[in-house]
Parts: structure tokens; C-alpha cells; sequence
């Protein structure tokens, strides 16, 4: 019997033991988590707060008249700062297979403004070009899902939710100039309820934008965002 009894003392110890090295390895992983947010929230916030800044220095900039734009002109944030005689310098023999992912669509406040994410996608096309790199060897290709397919739609259908021209147009077509290939997401179409007839000429359509970003990755390409 007391052999029984100090097994049984025994295992509550155990127990107990147990549970206070799952309580303090809980407790642990919580604190742990709470860093771990803490710190991807202050990335965050360094992050915009660099963005701003930068926006403020090529807005300075282009004031200034020293901001270009080598290939093409989307927006005032597309531009470039010229850099003299940089040491590090991409080789211009390569073809450049860039793959971009549009998901966002401006605020309604903002409808008349080129899309945000087009703009960085003509801004990153022309650091390439005034890298060096010839615009024959830039290969774009746009895969757009999500609310950033509104940017893609006819003037008459983007008029008729907005109420003012699509701004994205010209850009679209004059990315469409320099080899860009445009891919629509059928599964994102379907639930915001855009028609193909809707979507400019230059789209093409998938059955979904997964496969297009795997395949062209596959391909050898470059995915932004």
C-alpha cells in the first residue's frame, strides 16, 4: 500500500512538473511571439517611413529637373536620381525576365491616379534601363488578380464605376509597346465580377493567377512582390 501510495505521489509530481515546464515553455513562446511582432511592426513602421522619405527626395528631385524617366513616365514616383559612376554595374547581355504581381487597387479618392503598383513596375523598368540595361533586353510580364484588375478595364466600364477616365490606359499601352504581357486571373474575375469584354484588349486570361506566377518562376523569371 505505501509502495502504491508513493507511485501515485509520484506521478502527480511528475505531473506537476510537467505541466509547470508546458506552462513556462507556453509562457516562453508567447513572449517570444510578442518580440516577434513588436519588431515586424517597427520594420513596418521604418519601412513607410523610409518610403515617405524617398517620395519627398524624387519629388524634390523632379522640382528640380534632375529626376529621368528612360524609359517611359508613369507617374511622378516612376522616375529615377541619376547616379555618378556607380561600382557595381548589372551586365547589359542578359535578358531580364521580370515578373510583377498587381493586386491593389487605388482608393476610390485616388481613381484618377495612375495605379500605384504600375507605376512602381514602369519606376523598376526604368532603373534597368538607366542601369545600363537595354530596354530590348527587359522582358515584363504582369500577372494582375484582386481588386488591381479594375486598373485593366475599358474606359467605359472604369468610367462607370468611378466616374472619371481609366488614368492607367496610356501606361498600359505603352508597356504593351515595349513587349509587356499582361495575364488576367479568371478565378479573381469571377468574384468581382469582371467580364473579359470588360478588360482592355492587351489582357490575356488564366484560370488563375497561381499557376502563372509558378510556371513563369519555372521559366526563369524574376517575381516582384
Amino acid at each position: 500500500m505505501r509502495k502504491i501510495l508513493t507511485v501515485v505521489i509520484a506521478s502527480f509530481y511528475c505531473l506537476a512538473v510537467i505541466g509547470q515546464t508546458s506552462h513556462g515553455d507556453s509562457a516562453i513562446t508567447l513572449i517570444k511571439m510578442q518580440k516577434d511582432s513588436a519588431l515586424r511592426a517597427m520594420m513596418h513602421t521604418d519601412s513607410a517611413k523610409i518610403d515617405k522619405e524617398f517620395a519627398d527626395k524624387l519629388k524634390e528631385a523632379q522640382l528640380k529637373g534632375i529626376a529621368v524617366y528612360p524609359a517611359m513616365n508613369g507617374g511622378d514616383m516612376s522616375g529615377v536620381i541619376p547616379v555618378k559612376d556607380p561600382t557595381e554595374v548589372p551586365d547589359p547581355n542578359m535578358d531580364y525576365k521580370l515578373l510583377f504581381e498587381l493586386t491593389s487597387n487605388n482608393p476610390d479618392s485616388t481613381a484618377k491616379d495612375i495605379n500605384y503598383g504600375l507605376t512602381e513596375v514602369t519606376r523598376i523598368i526604368n532603373l534597368h534601363v538607366a542601369s545600363g540595361i537595354p530596354l530590348k533586353k527587359i522582358i515584363p510580364v504582369i500577372v494582375v488578380h484582386a481588386g488591381a484588375l479594375n486598373a485593366f478595364t475599358n474606359n467605359e466600364f472604369y468610367k462607370g464605376k468611378y466616374k472619371t477616365d481609366n488614368p492607367n490606359q496610356k501606361l498600359i499601352n505603352d508597356l504593351a509597346a515595349i513587349g509587356t504581357r499582361f495575364i488576367a486571373c479568371g478565378q479573381a474575375m469571377v468574384f468581382f465580377d469582371i467580364k473579359k469584354e470588360a478588360l482592355m484588349p492587351v489582357m490575356k486570361i488564366s484560370v488563375t493567377a497561381q499557376t502563372v506566377l509558378s510556371s513563369y518562376q519555372l521559366k526563369g523569371y524574376v517575381k516582384y512582390w
